[in-house]
């Protein structure tokens, strides 16, 4: 996402972050097999995981969840905590990929890392198309 904010010259415009609703993996950086898959094409994936928190549900206009469990999760956090933003589903705004959720590649081959990538471009090219909607 953040390449494509950046191809849009939007950098300055839209802040992004990433978070997950889980501590298991906080401080470590994207699973090797993606990172290595994102390179391929053209994307230098150097984020650290880190947990979602009370602040983002403040700070951020949407806040975006991947699968089904997450969402859940953070309605859960919202539903404790409040929010300003939108909580929606990252495969809402898919336009070529017809899937409910993001599927985890973690456990499959190399094949389900470029499929995650391919739903993942497809629906961060809808959710900018949103978001200059509304700015």
């Amino acid at each position: 996402m953040q390449n494509k904010i950046d191809a849009a010259g939007l950098q300055d415009r839209i802040k992004l972050d990433s978070a997950g609703t889980i501590a298991y993996h906080a401080g470590d950086r994207a699973d090797s097999r993606m990172r290595s898959t994102a390179k391929r094409r053209g994307y230098n994936l150097t984020s650290i995981s880190r947990c979602l928190t009370q602040e983002d549900l403040g700070t951020f206009d949407y806040i975006v969840t991947m699968d089904d469990s997450n969402y859940d999760d953070t309605a859960s956090l919202i539903e404790r905590h409040g929010q300003t933003g939108e909580l929606v589903k990252f495969t809402d705004f898919c336009r070529h990929h017809t899937v409910c959720e993001v599927p985890d590649p973690y456990y499959g081959g190399d094949d389900g890392f470029e499929r995650v990538l391919d739903i993942l471009e497809d629906g961060c090219d809808g959710l900018l198309d949103k978001v200059r909607e509304l700015h």
